[in-house]
């Protein structure tokens, strides 16, 4: 007899993993062109910019560490950085 699911719950799947990977992978191009094309540029939000972009990759793979490390899912890394991506592309798209 198989067990009563838990509202929401979704099974672990692979494909919907990699769909996530990949989904991420093409938002993130998007942000480095437009961080690229900043940078081209030049002038103080360039600098701004290139001194932001070190400072959150830092962070994030801080942050996925301990995530991953305090017993995370993969998944629930790739939530938190998908909204980061989301986050600068707005701000990048702004200027």
């Amino acid at each position: 007899m198989r067990k009563p699911r838990r509202p929401g719950f979704r099974p672990f799947s692979l494909v919907a993993l990699g769909t996530d990977l990949a989904m991420r992978g093409v938002q993130a191009q998007m942000v480095i062109g437009e961080r690229i094309a900043k940078l081209v540029v030049g002038g103080p939000k360039a600098r701004t910019e290139a001194q932001r972009k070190v400072t959150e990759k830092v962070l994030a793979a801080g942050s996925a560490a301990v995530a991953l490390a305090t017993g995370g899912s993969p998944r629930k890394v790739l939530r938190s950085y998908r909204r980061k991506v989301q986050a600068n592309h707005q701000l990048l798209s702004k200027d």
